[in-house]
């Protein structure tokens, strides 16, 4: 049975996303120097019963999340709370930034990744994201009608069973630690991918689907990685009688499908490109494959899939069937296929970017509208034990938000008494406007401090 409609609103009064004003002329000087219920779930860096605490997810879906709150910290409020930013409304439940964002040790959800959700980028029909998933929509309804149920709406705060335990990744993965997930509590978090929603969808009686949305994870900073970007999984699951007729085993009968399918999807979007398939391992399919295409003088990785394991649809009371699954980022994809070169533009309201894309045209070229100067500057330190590139740039994004472009480490040494200094190159770049030589000082101050604060190094 199908998943009941669901709708969020949010209030932004003062939307961070909107562009500032560009009335400033001087330019750094260093250029030199929630619909709330997942870059691919099968890419390479990374995967990767009812209870009240989050029942504002849990009524408006049959998805199950383990406890997350007590049960006392959870209710209906009768009154937005100030500021209206720190709220959002889910199908007539009020949820809090407290309950999201909260000073807890096993809490490491940030200010700006709340401010993110229920943004709904995949889901505005002349944006590049939405433009490209209503493409991938068409293929499918086109080629295979009225066959695959279509979910864009699904809560990003799941279970850690869901986003992990049910798509088999392994218990000691890097992509459960809290250096690579948002976590709201010890067994809540913001999904990594969309496959956290695979499990129940099956359970709920879905053969066929595509489940598209927000997804979250603490990631380096530069052109092409974000900590919220957006995912497309689909899946598609057989009988013994659909591949009994064919002579072939239901495994080799499932890939052949799905390479069939894949391939037809990225003729569709990218037209008459050469293939190839790489065969390679995710802990949720087997066999598993990457599909590139050569595109612009240059192999691309279009996306990850293979057949699901079977003990997945064991779990889901289906093992008599075998399926295939895939997983692509929409990002990835639209910077090449609109010639988008930075990640952050996807955020942008600026007109200038916005305007520029229409409902239904896939692949209009972007046509760059700035070309303000970087301002780099540089910090040492001695790192401690514990630090992480991850929470760095955690530390730089909470200050800078998207002014910062790119946070790489320039040097490393180890001194005789074994202590490691590090050396990061910060690149200060607005997509809208100049910016001033005392605005990003004062900023890489703030930064300053707070890594030394809040990652215990010691700055050189």
């Amino acid at each position: 049975m199908g998943l009941p409609e669901r709708a969020i609103i949010i209030a932004y009064p003062n939307n961070p996303q909107e562009s500032v004003s560009a009335g400033t002329t001087s330019t750094c000087t260093a250029a030199m120097a929630f619909t709330l219920f997942q870059s691919t779930l099968f890419s390479k860096p990374s995967l990767f019963s009812h209870r009240r605490s989050f029942a504002f997810c849990i009524q408006f879906s049959s998805f199950s999340t383990a406890s997350a709150f007590p049960s006392d910290q959870f209710h209906h409020h009768k009154k937005w709370r100030q500021p209206v930013a720190s709220v959002l409304e889910l199908g007539g439940v009020k949820i809090a930034k407290d309950e999201i964002v909260r000073d807890d040790p096993t809490n490491n959800v940030p200010d700006s990744i709340f401010s993110k959700l229920g943004l709904q980028l995949h889901r505005r029909d002349q944006h590049p994201l939405g433009i490209l998933k209503n493409a991938i929509y068409d293929y499918f309804d086109t080629n295979y009608p009225n066959k695959f149920d279509k979910f864009d709406d699904l809560c990003p705060i799941v279970s850690t069973k869901a986003n992990f335990d049910d798509v088999l990744v392994p218990a000691d993965h890097v992509s459960r630690s809290y250096n690579d997930t948002y976590y709201v509590d010890s067994e809540t978090v913001l999904r990594c991918h969309t496959s956290a929603h695979q499990a129940e969808l099956l359970r709920g009686g879905h053969t066929h689907f595509l489940v598209t949305g927000d997804v979250y994870r603490r990631d380096s900073i530069d052109s092409t990685h974000y900590p919220v970007f957006h995912q497309m999984e689909g899946v598609r699951v057989f009988t013994p009688a659909d591949w009994e007729a064919s002579g072939a085993d239901a495994t080799t009968y499932a890939a052949e499908d799905l390479k069939k399918c894949l391939e037809g999807l990225a003729r569709h979007l990218f037209g008459g490109v050469e293939m190839r398939w790489i065969d390679t391992y995710f802990p949720f399919t087997n066999p598993s494959f990457e599909l590139e295409i050569y595109f612009q003088d240059d192999w691309l990785e279009v996306l990850g899939c293979g057949v699901m394991e079977q003990e997945i649809l064991k779990r889901s009371d289906r093992v008599d069937n075998v399926a295939w699954a895939f997983g692509l980022g929409l990002e990835r994809l639209a910077m090449v296929l609109f010639d988008i070169p930075d990640i952050r533009l996807f955020w942008s309201t600026d007109e200038r970017f916005t305007s520029q894309f229409s409902k239904g045209q896939l692949g209009i070229k972007f046509k760059p509208f700035s070309k303000y100067p970087p301002c780099y500057k540089d910090m040492s330190f001695w790192i401690s034990d514990s630090f992480t590139e991850n929470n760095l740039c955690e530390v730089v994004r909470g200050i800078a938000g998207d002014l910062v472009e790119e946070v790489k480490l320039i040097d490393n040494f180890t001194n005789k008494k074994g202590m490691t200094s590090h050396c990061y190159r910060i690149a200060y770049r607005s997509m809208e406007r100049s910016l001033m030589d005392e605005e990003i000082n004062d900023l890489q101050w703030k930064v300053r401090d707070q890594v030394e604060t809040k990652l215990k190094v010691v700055l050189r």
